[in-house]
């Protein structure tokens, strides 16, 4: 869509790394956002904004998950903030099926209540909605619904199916049909119903955004002529797999949708979050006109000042449950952190998101006798790669497992170690306290570290693991996420 001279712009992501199944609620003037968290420990980032583009964090709403965190549902009603929340089986978890919980704040900032049992099992992707008699109703993946009670704390009667989807063509290349992810929104005397399909990885082309709507949330429901309301059309496209969308108006007036894609070539950021605008038809449907998310696209609330930069990077535990962060304590500038299992594929390490296709992150490793510490890129417990220090010997990973290569480090104590990622192109590097730094002596090509390879939707990111009998000294940790090539 062209732009008019000197018009204030912005491009995608409009938050950088991995930030997929994006729910977004305005209350007045803010907006408030949140997206799937898996299996990190705190979950559910809460992040603020006044102009859509430029978002700062505000909370944690979930520090003890009770499972593998899937797609929320964040909702503003009657002056009260829910997140819905599904919980998938995890190894540290006591669930044995889907479960759909939900948390309640009159802040968004927190804090937040413990989660609660909405009653819904075998079931992801919930989304809220309230009828023209104010009842509320939770759909879910399907489409299905069931209606809550007045608190919107509990379901009160088994979920029913009410929305086939919309089919496209059998020739698109997609993942799966998979119906999900369902969002509505009330525009006017329609009720509108946001939805997924394609499969939310697998080929570029796969991920797409539906709509239908009707004059009640009770259906039928008619799909728009439009739809796919937005997809990727072509592998030669800036950003691959866009769907999971919210549709939401802003106080003056316009409309935008905020959804996920994985970057085109670097999947290994996981799935990002894209804003673009929302136009309406004629006869009120809603088309999404920008054709190039990588291209800049007209800023929305330019009368609004920008937030600060995006603060610094912020740590999390990876695959530890809910109780792993207990494992972490600071001192200072140190970080400690008490070992856990044999190697980086059992350790529940810290990690943070990647931010960029250039990054630097460096640490100086100091583990007690009997622990061994690592500085990685980690995916999953399946595929990592990096360098563990257990203070006289170095061990190197590559594909998540221990290669054969023995880097000759001679010195003993605490080691400075460093990793480059730069478009992909893994470096590793060491030095001994106040000593010059050693390149190692294998790189590794990282391009294959994503969900299309290891079928687990995360994405690769910086970690320190600490596995053995002790604790390992963390200190002076430097993460740079904008490095030039300068080697």
């Amino acid at each position: 869509m062209p732009l008019p001279d000197a018009a204030p712009t912005f491009r995608n992501p409009i938050l950088p790394g991995d930030r997929p199944d994006p729910a977004m609620v305005r209350v007045g003037e803010d907006f408030y956002l949140t997206y799937s968290s898996f299996d990190t420990v705190p979950g559910l980032a809460i992040w603020h904004s006044r102009n859509l583009v430029d978002w700062t964090p505000i909370a944690d709403a979930l520090p003890n998950p009770p499972g593998t965190v899937f797609a929320p549902d964040l909702v503003h009603h009657d002056g009260r903030f829910f997140l819905y929340i599904p919980c998938i089986p995890a190894p540290w978890s006591a669930l044995t099926e889907p479960e759909i919980f939900v948390i309640t704040a009159d802040d968004p900032a927190g804090p937040w209540s413990e989660p609660v049992s909405t009653g819904v099992r075998g079931a992801i992707d919930p989304g809220h909605g309230v009828d023209e008699e104010g009842r509320r109703w939770l759909f879910v993946n399907g489409i299905r619904r069931a209606p809550l009670d007045a608190d919107g704390l509990r379901t009160t009667a088994p979920l029913e199916h009410v929305y086939d989807g919309w089919r496209y063509p059998d020739e698109w290349i997609t993942e799966a049909y998979a119906l999900e992810g369902p969002k509505l929104f009330r525009r006017e005397d329609w009720y509108y119903l946001v939805s997924a399909v394609g499969g939310t990885a697998g080929p570029p082309t796969g991920h797409m955004v539906i709509v239908a709507r009707s004059r009640s949330l009770h259906g039928p429901w008619e799909n728009s002529p439009h739809n796919p309301v937005t997809r990727t059309q072509d592998a030669s496209e800036a950003w691959w797999s866009r769907g999971h969308a919210t549709i939401l108006d802003a106080p003056d007036g316009t409309w935008w949708m905020v959804s996920h894609g994985y970057e085109k070539d670097y999947r290994t950021l996981g799935r990002q979050m894209l804003l673009e605008p929302i136009e309406w038809t004629d006869d009120a449907w809603p088309i999404a006109p920008a054709r190039d998310l990588g291209a800049a696209l007209p800023r929305p609330l330019p009368h609004i000042p920008a937030a600060p930069a995006l603060p610094a990077p912020r740590w999390h535990v990876e695959d530890g449950g809910p109780q792993a962060t207990a494992r972490v304590r600071t001192e200072g500038d140190r970080i400690l952190l008490r070992a856990t299992g044999t190697s980086p594929a059992d350790s529940a390490p810290l990690a943070t998101l990647s931010l960029s296709h250039r990054y630097r992150v460096e640490v100086t490793v100091d583990p007690a006798e009997g622990t061994t510490g690592a500085l990685l890129l980690y995916f999953d417990s399946r595929l990592f790669c990096g360098m563990a220090w257990d203070g006289e010997h170095m061990i190197s990973y590559a594909g998540g497992i221990a290669t054969h290569w023995r880097e000759p480090v001679t010195h003993r104590g605490p080691l400075r170690l460093r990793l480059e990622n730069i478009d992909h192109i893994v470096t590793g590097w060491y030095a001994a306290p106040g000593g010059d730094w050693q390149r190692h002596g294998v790189r590794y090509d990282a391009s294959g570290y994503h969900a299309a390879t290891m079928q687990d939707l995360k994405s690769l990111r910086p970690a320190l693991a600490a596995f053995g009998t002790g604790e390992v000294a963390f200190t002076d940790l430097v993460y740079d996420p904008s490095i030039e090539e300068d080697r």
